[in-house]
């Protein structure tokens, strides 16, 4: 036999294999995932922001998807920003057991429901459905999503009254519900969130009293602006929350304003106009780094503070109030 001969086809072959593409490598999509999201990419009715969704493609290589490096499962799908995508969010999203990202943001032609498939993502930290056309109530599942740290629903068209059990998430930093057409009361729950998440509620249609519990929640920033919210909020402020910002401007808030003990040292941003609110301005205010301050359209009297930060603040910042003065208003 010769040796020669028979060396070159073995050799041949060795060199086959190490030319060929590593398979692994350029493949590394789950195939379960890449149906998924090739069905998502049907249902959506947008041939142009999926053009890199091709079947014979590794779909962790195609656009708006990551997927994790160990497991090669799909971890995000990111839409945004595409005013042609029209349709609903597809059930399929629900087949995507491994994301931890799922976002469909400003997408005005997104209309529809949050479908209840979204429930089966139970690795979900960061959900934002936000401007949008997706209407009907806050769906009762989300307390399923325990790993939740940021849900996000606003500037939508969300009906009925916001779900109790939402302050049921173990793990939630941020709330956003604002800009939507929510109703009722503030949950009285509410302020037991076992993070104290910032929470955004603005320019809906809530009516009632702020809840009490949150005297003993510590949020960096509330933002109920927009309302119909009445009463008093006082037991918000004190000297030892890390409160930043706090907007409840547009509402129909009724206390003496004099009566606050303290006020949070970390608080930049604080906006109380158009209410009812009366009393004076407390000489505390003035020692805070204030970036937004309007207390206008009140009941508040007294001279504004001197010797801080106040007088940073133009006119407009206490207008139409029932007796402030002092600068930047006229002399008292």
């Amino acid at each position: 036999m010769n040796i020669e001969s028979s060396f070159c086809p073995i050799l041949c072959i060795c060199m086959i294999f190490l030319c060929l593409p590593n398979l692994s490598a350029s493949q590394r999509c789950n195939n379960n995932d890449k149906q998924a999201l090739l069905q998502i990419k049907t249902a959506l009715k947008n041939p142009t922001i999926t053009d890199s969704w091709v079947s014979d493609d590794d779909c962790c290589g195609w656009d708006l998807v990551e997927c994790d490096e160990t497991s090669n499962r799909i971890i995000s799908l990111i839409i945004q920003d595409d005013e042609a995508l029209t349709g609903q969010i597809p059930p399929q999203v629900g087949d995507l057991p491994y994301l931890q990202a799922l976002w469909f943001r400003k997408l005005p032609n997104l209309f529809g429901k949050i479908p209840e498939e979204i429930s089966a993502l139970k690795d979900l930290k960061s959900l934002r459905l936000s401007s949008t056309s997706l209407s009907g109530p806050v769906p009762l599942f989300f307390p399923q999503l325990t790993k939740l740290t940021c849900l996000d629903l606003s500037f939508n068209k969300l009906l009925g009254v916001i779900p109790p059990q939402l302050s049921t998430l173990p793990n939630l930093k941020a709330l956003h519900l604002e800009q939507n057409q929510l109703t009722g009361e503030i949950p009285d729950i509410f302020g037991n969130f076992a993070g104290s998440p910032d929470i955004y509620l603005s320019h809906n249609q809530l009516t009632g009293f702020v809840p009490k519990t949150f005297a003993s929640s510590d949020p960096i920033r509330l933002d109920f602006s927009g309302n119909r919210l009445e009463g008093d909020i006082s037991f918000l402020f004190g000297p030892n929350k890390r409160l930043e910002t706090l907007d409840f401007s547009g509402n129909v808030l009724s206390f003496n304003f004099s009566r606050v003990q303290g006020f949070p040292p970390s608080l930049t941003y604080l906006d109380l106009n158009h209410n009812q609110i009366s009393g004076s301005l407390s000489s505390e205010l003035a020692k805070l780094d204030l970036q937004t301050f309007n207390v206008s359209d009140n009941n508040l009297c007294g001279k504004i503070p001197t010797g801080g930060n106040l007088q940073r603040f133009d006119r407009t910042a206490y207008l139409h109030n029932s007796c402030l003065c002092g600068a930047p208003l006229p002399e008292c």
